[in-house]
């Protein structure tokens, strides 16, 4: 029998960790397969750990990894697909908003012959300023990304075991994971649905953690941005020396009439001085990036773990 490993990180979710747990008890049980539920709770400062002790006491297809600080939804969740051991793996929110009865329609697409699945949102009923940033974003990253990457995917989805075992060997501290699961090659089957609202708690996905999720992807997958601060400091190089020749003409020409103004040079110190500093803050990412790279640290580091 084949064996499907279902997980789920979860921080500070202890309104909707019991029903998370019984409606993918539902799900696996409705199907022909084993199956292991792993949750990796990244330090909860609420009950969600003490919840996940009774629900694992009385449930063995339920695991537990807890972090021994917060490490964040990238590494944790990352973390936990490669300790699962199912001939398939599927990565579920614990929010809800992406329901759990989806995993139906993962299995039947990687039965169809798909090693990599993923849920994906062309509507949402989330706030429509975010749901349009989001949107622009991934055009973004998908316009300038060295691979392309599946536009509106929640991150949810199935993982074959050949897919994990790539992922394992790259050894990457701090992946974009939509980007990495593009970047293996295999071909991609999307479900499509519309995500919920949250019913129940408040999400743990901050402004901070959301750019740092978007500069992810571009520093992880992209080179275009250093390319353009190459190609624009040409440019501007260019027109700069037009500018000081324009100038310097005007006034051996004009020796007595023209009189070279400040507003020009103010200008023109605003406006390049702006433009640098752009350029170092992007660059500062693709350092941080390397940084966290050549570090080496181990995705998270765990204090417990229960029914393993």
């Amino acid at each position: 029998m084949k064996k499907i490993s279902v997980v789920t990180p979860l921080f500070n979710e202890q309104s909707n960790v019991v029903e998370l747990c019984q409606r993918v008890a539902e799900v696996m049980k409705s199907m022909p397969y084993d199956y292991e539920h792993l949750c990796i709770d990244n330090c909860s400062s609420d009950d969600t750990v003490s919840i996940l002790r009774n629900i694992a006491a009385s449930d063995p297809h339920v695991k537990v990894i807890v972090n021994a600080r917060n490490f964040g939804y990238i590494r944790s969740s990352f973390h936990a697909l490669l300790q699962a051991d199912g001939d398939a793996v599927v990565l579920i929110a614990s929010d809800l908003q992406d329901p759990p009865e989806m995993i139906r329609e993962f299995v039947q697409k990687w039965e169809e012959g798909f090693k990599t699945v993923m849920a994906v949102k062309p509507v949402s009923e989330e706030s429509k300023i975010m749901f349009r940033l989001r949107k622009f974003y991934y055009k973004i990253v998908t316009r300038i990304s060295e691979v392309p990457l599946v536009q509106n995917a929640t991150g949810s989805g199935l993982f074959d075991r050949a897919v994990l075992n790539v992922l394992r060997s790259i050894q990457d501290p701090y992946p974009y994971f939509r980007g990495l699961v593009c970047e293996v090659g295999f071909p991609i089957a999307t479900v499509p649905f519309k995500q919920p609202r949250r019913v129940r708690g408040v999400s743990s996905q901050n402004f901070y953690s959301l750019y740092d999720m978007a500069m992810l992807g571009i520093t992880k997958h992209s080179k275009v941005p250093l390319r353009l601060m190459t190609i624009s400091g040409f440019l501007l190089a260019f027109v700069s020396l037009l500018i000081a020749f324009g100038y310097l003409m005007a006034k051996l020409l004009f020796w007595n009439a023209f009189v070279l103004g400040t507003a020009p040079v103010l200008i023109g110190i605003f406006f390049f001085g702006a433009l640098q500093m752009m350029f170092l803050g992007l660059l500062g990412e693709y350092i941080g990036a390397i940084q966290t790279q050549v570090r080496n640290l181990p995705l998270v580091v765990e204090a417990e773990r229960i029914n393993f």
